[in-house]
């Protein structure tokens, strides 16, 4: 009569020692492998994180900067990395079609807008009627000034009411963001920025996020601090006259 097979139990003083009776254990799947050793991998990771953070360290450095470096860095690779941004910033200047703030009326809302946005991401503003409207005087401010920055963007601003019908005053500003003829971002108010504290770089944050701009994008660079962005915004635009309201 057949004995039925039973399991057999292996002495194995430490699973994890490299022993010739473990390697023969392991090979016959008596004991499973034994655990990759992380350390390898980790120092592994690091190297190259210091490495990235080497070939990366003049990201934050504008023109001026790097001339400054002469003295610290290869003057071979510093020609190189400044003819680089160089070029960038021609190839920008070349796509900087728009450069101001474009103001729409509601019949040519199509052709300005999401024909427009085929041939570039659209930002529309629509802003509020009141001139106490906080967050829409400081979203007019700062629309001229992306405007400017990034003209390869089309920045553009209508009256709410006067595109739609019947718009809430409480949901304005409205931001729109237009590409390749659809809404692929809606922004009711700034709540969903930085309320009435929202500067440029919440702008540029949202422009990153659509994918209107990308992260190494020269014009990020900037020596400003969020405090002396913030300071420089929320005057001007509690200073400035009532003049950005639409009739």
């Amino acid at each position: 009569m057949d004995m039925p097979d039973m399991p057999v139990n292996v002495p194995v003083d430490d699973p994890n020692a490299d022993t010739e009776w473990n390697d023969i254990l392991r090979k016959h799947g008596i004991i499973p492998e034994k655990p990759k050793d992380p350390e390898p991998i980790i120092q592994e990771a690091l190297l190259e994180a210091a490495q990235r953070a080497h070939e990366n360290r003049l990201e934050d450095k504008d023109l001026d900067e790097l001339a400054e470096l002469e003295d610290e860095e290869d003057e071979a690779f510093l020609e190189q990395y400044r003819r680089q941004r160089l070029a960038e910033l021609s190839r920008l200047e070349k796509k900087s079609v728009y450069g101001q703030v474009y103001g729409l009326q509601k019949p040519d809302y199509a052709r300005d807008v999401t024909d427009e946005s085929s041939k570039a991401f659209v930002m529309v503003n629509l802003t509020a009627s009141l001139g106490t409207n906080v967050e829409a005087r400081i979203l007019t401010e700062l629309w001229r000034e992306a405007a400017v920055k990034f003209g390869d963007v089309k920045f553009c601003q209508i009256r709410a009411d006067l595109c739609i019908e019947g718009y809430p005053e409480r949901n304005t500003p409205t931001i729109l963001v237009y590409k390749d003829g659809d809404i692929k971002r809606q922004v009711v108010t700034l709540a969903h920025l930085n309320g009435p504290r929202t500067n440029m770089r919440d702008i540029e944050r949202l422009l990153l996020e659509v994918g209107a701009i990308t992260e190494n994008d020269v014009r990020l660079k900037r020596k400003d601090s969020d405090e002396e962005i913030n300071g420089r915004n929320k005057p001007t635009v509690e200073e400035e006259d009532d003049d950005d309201d639409w009739d």
